[in-house]
């Protein structure tokens, strides 16, 4: 049985391919990174596994409705799901960079604790240094 966030099933038209294959790719990459699995994302969508996996591969057109909750579970916006934000770095949004941040403190809190006392002291003596902007930025 379906549920409300799936809707009647749309294969994607050669047109809209790239765009699809594109988005899935995003989806797939972006749940690998938050070490989460199919199974886990389809549920908390309230899919199925199998129409997440078509997501994913591109050939299955994605409800909009589904957007705003793939992209907060991903912790990623929905303009990044849908490939349009700008990469991290120049003119990232505060909102891209607050997320990273959290990403790489999570990553951090996974180290041992004697790479955690180095990442923390490193930080501390960049963070101690007069306010200079770095090259480029």
């Amino acid at each position: 049985m379906r549920s409300k966030l799936e809707g009647p099933s749309c294969a994607v038209k050669s047109k809209d391919e790239r765009f699809y294959k594109g988005l899935g790719a995003r989806i797939a990459r972006g749940r690998r990174q938050r070490g989460i699995t199919q199974m886990q994302l389809s549920a908390t969508l309230g899919i199925a596994q199998q129409t997440l996996a078509h997501y994913e591969g591109g050939s299955l057109r994605l409800p909009a409705s589904l957007l705003p909750a793939l992209a907060q579970v991903l912790r990623i916006t929905v303009e990044e799901l849908l490939g349009q934000a700008r990469p991290a770095g120049r003119g990232a949004s505060k909102q891209t960079t607050a997320r990273r941040l959290e990403d790489q403190v999570e990553a951090i809190a996974q180290l041992p604790r004697a790479r955690q006392r180095f990442v923390i002291e490193l930080l501390d003596t960049v963070l101690a240094q007069p306010n200079r902007r770095a090259p480029g930025t």
